[in-house]
């Protein structure tokens, strides 16, 4: 997919030098989502755009990663920008990465979802792993760590198993 990684780059590579000092030093203290480490701060301070893009994308995907990188250039005053990356990132996002929060925190029925992908997109071991999670949101956001592996084709049977299992969710998410 990649388009949410190419808006970061193009972001971060629109930066002045001493832009891109003050990202990295807001991103230091920008809030994280639940789940999610911060970046330490000696190699970060010394990434260029193209590694800064890349470790951001490691750390948080790609569509975290770019909602990420958006708040951070508001914060530092830049609307225009993190708009523009906002509407980058979103053309080519998949789905169950555009709604990866809702689907963690609102997906009621894992076990059928987990049904449907096992032997298809989830080997024995992956479904063990996610069943093993005593919350229906951690399974999900355990579901959600073999995601940046998959290509377009396991992320539609994910989608077809969610559509199948939470229809009323999956309307509601593709309304907003």
């Amino acid at each position: 997919m990649g388009s949410a990684r190419d808006a970061i780059l193009e972001a971060l590579e629109n930066l002045t030098a001493d832009e891109l000092k003050k990202f990295k030093l807001k991103l230091l203290s920008v809030p994280l989502r639940e789940g999610y480490g911060r970046i330490p701060r000696g190699p970060l301070l010394a990434m260029d755009a193209m590694d800064l893009t890349d470790k951001i994308v490691s750390s948080y995907l790609e569509t975290y990663g770019a909602e990420l990188t958006a708040t951070v250039l508001a914060q530092m005053g830049m609307q225009e920008q993190a708009e523009q990356l906002k509407e980058l990132s979103r053309k080519g996002l998949h789905f169950i990465d555009e709604h990866r929060a809702a689907l963690i925190s609102r997906v009621t029925e894992v076990a059928g979802v987990l049904d449907a992908l096992y032997g298809k997109v989830l080997n024995d071991e992956q479904y063990q792993a996610v069943q093993a999670e005593c919350t229906n949101p951690l399974k999900m956001r355990k579901l959600y760590s073999y995601t940046p592996a998959w290509n377009q084709a396991c992320k539609d049977l994910f989608l077809q198993a969610l559509r199948a299992t939470q229809p009323f969710l999956v309307a509601d998410l593709e309304q907003s």
